[in-house]
């Protein structure tokens, strides 16, 4: 049974995203979310994707650090970049930066499958036990570096990536079905970044559009290991 408090903090967020989808409609163009990621949204509880003693920030509008240098996002960032994609309900969504898990949940709950990707063993460990735990049977966690995508699931309806790097990666538009979307940060940590919404077109190029400026952790290439010889 969920606390009153943290189910009132969360009534209380959804309330917030609301507001802050029509404070941002100058730059997006959507003053509203739609009915299927508002729900989802309300479905997936924030609190689960952090440990107990930071379930109080849980509902927060805000990003919180999950470790490793890493954070879960910002509810309502969440909610527009999953409402960017357009998603429907036979869609498979590639995600770059598992994180918590929080993030591939609230994809889930809108389309068919989500593939995930965390650079981080610790991380994609920890997300992919929560995730079975709350029984999302309709996501696969891998640990890989995010630039290489997951060309063994490919193509995919979307991608989305939750960390920035400073170009897009090609194989991540090679990987996007013509007509595909995704959404991704550009920018160096320490310079402003802007959000992106892209679709491919049937020549394989993306056509992307600024959305919002945001600051996301940098998208690190993940250490390959050596082979040791004797």
């Amino acid at each position: 049974m969920v606390d009153k408090k943290l189910a009132n903090a969360h009534q209380r967020l959804l309330v917030e995203i609301e507001d802050e989808a029509r404070a941002t409609d100058s730059w997006t163009g959507r003053p509203r979310f739609s009915e299927r990621v508002m729900a989802a949204m309300a479905k997936v509880r924030r609190h689960e994707f952090l440990p107990s003693a930071d379930s109080p920030c849980a509902y927060l509008n805000r990003p919180l650090p999950i470790g490793h240098g890493q954070t879960i996002s910002q509810p309502y960032i969440v909610a527009a970049m999953t409402d960017f994609l357009d998603l429907e309900k036979n869609h498979r969504v590639l995600e770059i930066g598992t994180g918590s898990g929080y993030q591939a949940a609230v994809l889930a709950e809108v389309a068919e499958r989500v593939y995930t990707i965390e650079t981080i063993e610790k991380l994609a460990a920890s997300a992919r036990r929560r995730l079975q735990r709350l029984g999302y049977g309709n996501i696969e966690v891998k640990t890989g570096d995010g630039h290489e995508g997951w060309i063994e699931e490919a193509p995919f309806n979307a991608v989305i990536v939750t960390a920035a790097p400073e170009r897009i990666p090609q194989a991540l538009v090679e990987q996007l079905k013509p007509g595909g979307r995704m959404v991704i940060p550009i920018g160096r940590v320490d310079e402003p970044q802007t959000l992106y919404c892209g679709i491919k077109d049937e020549t394989g190029n993306l056509k992307t559009t600024k959305t919002l400026p945001v600051a996301f952790v940098p998208m690190v290439r993940r250490a390959k290991k050596r082979k040791l010889w004797n």
